[in-house]
């Protein structure tokens, strides 16, 4: 029994000095006591990711002092609306229920940004004359958003496509039944305008059955000068 006690005592003294001997190793460091975060693994602590710069409209990038950052988006098949920003602002959109179906237009003034109007006319079964007279009334020097939902073009005629192009459009001509279409143009622009995209309504490349993925196109558009 004398023998068995030191037995156990000298399997409790080899036991608290393989504890001090671990305890020495794994938690002093050259006199330095080291944390359990960075015993388990972590050297060291994790680095806070900066919070990303938000640009107007979310675009991926700021404008220079004297453009206007915009963001237009198509509508998605007859489901979803599109959605019209500008300098931060949205104009048109399902939720502001200004938008409809064929195309979705607004009017700002091309020096200080001001909205003036907007408008949406249906060109499925609509009258396509109060297009016409919202084109034609367009004053020099005020920039045009246009967006399309659902169909756009049955009730198009050739007036509205010539009225389009002079406003710097190159896809007006073009456009489709169901076909998609952002444009950003001004009355009094020289040319034709960077800011316009189109795809049109094939059953071989629609994302939707019967419509065309949907647009989304962003950009700065230069302040009008005097």
């Amino acid at each position: 029994m004398r023998m068995t006690g030191v037995i156990r005592l000298l399997v409790l003294l080899a036991t608290l000095l393989g504890s001090w001997f671990i305890v020495q190793t794994y938690f002093e460091r050259s006199g330095r006591a080291i944390s359990l975060r960075s015993w388990l693994g972590a050297t060291s602590e994790p680095m806070s990711t900066p919070p990303q710069p938000r640009h107007k409209c979310a675009n991926k990038r700021d404008c220079p002092a004297d453009h206007f950052a915009f963001r237009i988006i198509s509508g998605a098949a007859n489901v979803v609306g599109p959605s019209i920003c500008f300098e931060d602002r949205i104009l048109m959109s399902t939720v502001k229920n200004n938008i409809g179906r064929g195309l979705n237009i607004a009017l700002v003034n091309g020096k200080s940004g001001q909205l003036l109007k907007v408008g949406s006319f249906d060109m499925y079964s609509g009258d396509v004359t109060q297009l016409e007279t919202f084109l034609q009334e367009i004053k020099d020097g005020t920039i045009m958003l246009v967006a399309t939902y659902d169909d756009a073009a049955t009730k198009m005629n050739n007036k509205v496509r010539a009225l389009f192009s002079a406003l710097g459009s190159r896809y007006a001509n073009q456009l489709g039944f169901r076909d998609n279409w952002v444009f950003l143009g001004a009355k009094g622009l020289k040319g034709k305008s960077p800011f316009e995209e189109h795809i049109k309504n094939d059953q071989k490349t629609n994302k939707y059955e019967g419509w065309p993925e949907l647009l989304e196109m962003e950009g700065c558009a230069p302040r009008k000068q005097d």
